[in-house]
């Protein structure tokens, strides 16, 4: 029940930009991927910046929305770790949102290695539900997030093991900071925890 509940958060709440249409299925566009990529799952800041540095060339006025990992076919993500990323990034003068992902690997037709440009959405800027959040306050990586919530999940993962696992960043009115929101399974019988990703502590 509590995963249930804190899921129904995080999809009404500081995930709202879907309800915009922006998703990272959108992408269409490739940046070139680059020979010091990494191979395997990595933490979300490995890869951040990366996203980040693209989206500047497409806003110079861009916030953060939201951080949120992906599944490549054949690469397993692990302890908080993933071989795929998004960043949703949003910009007022621009009243458009963009999802950039980075994948360490390819996987053809749809996934490309390195960082692809998604397709601009309309976005009416910062709503209680779902607000930008400043890249300095994304302290915590997603390792860090997924080792504290696994603390605080431990005997439910341990009486239902083989569960995969999803993370993603937001901000909301009802936290004090952006939060990592990490699920084990689905949102019917799964289970969360919300993490502060400038503290590291975990948010009831």
């Amino acid at each position: 029940m509590r995963g249930i509940c804190l899921k129904a958060a995080v999809v009404v709440g500081i995930l709202t930009l879907t309800s915009c249409g922006v998703t990272p299925e959108s992408s269409t566009k490739t940046d070139t991927s680059k020979s010091s990529a990494p191979e395997g799952p990595v933490p979300a800041k490995t890869v951040y910046w990366e996203m980040y540095k693209t989206a500047h060339t497409w806003a110079a006025d861009l916030v953060p929305l939201a951080v949120e990992s992906k599944v490549v076919p054949g690469v397993k993500n692990d302890a908080g770790k993933a071989a795929m990323w998004s960043a949703t990034f949003g910009s007022a003068s621009k009243h458009e949102a963009r999802v950039f992902t980075y994948s360490v690997v390819a996987h053809p037709p749809d996934i490309y290695k390195g960082v692809m440009v998604g397709n601009s959405r309309p976005w009416v800027g910062p709503v209680p539900t779902a607000l930008p959040f400043d890249s300095a306050d994304f302290n915590i990586d997603s390792d860090a997030a997924y080792q504290t919530a696994l603390a605080q999940a431990n005997a439910w993962v341990s009486k239902n093991p083989g569960k995969d696992v999803s993370l993603s960043l937001g901000n909301a009115a009802r936290f004090p900071a952006p939060v990592w929101y990490v699920q084990w399974g689905d949102k019917k019988g799964g289970y969360g925890v919300f993490v502060n990703a400038k503290s590291g502590a975990v948010v009831k």
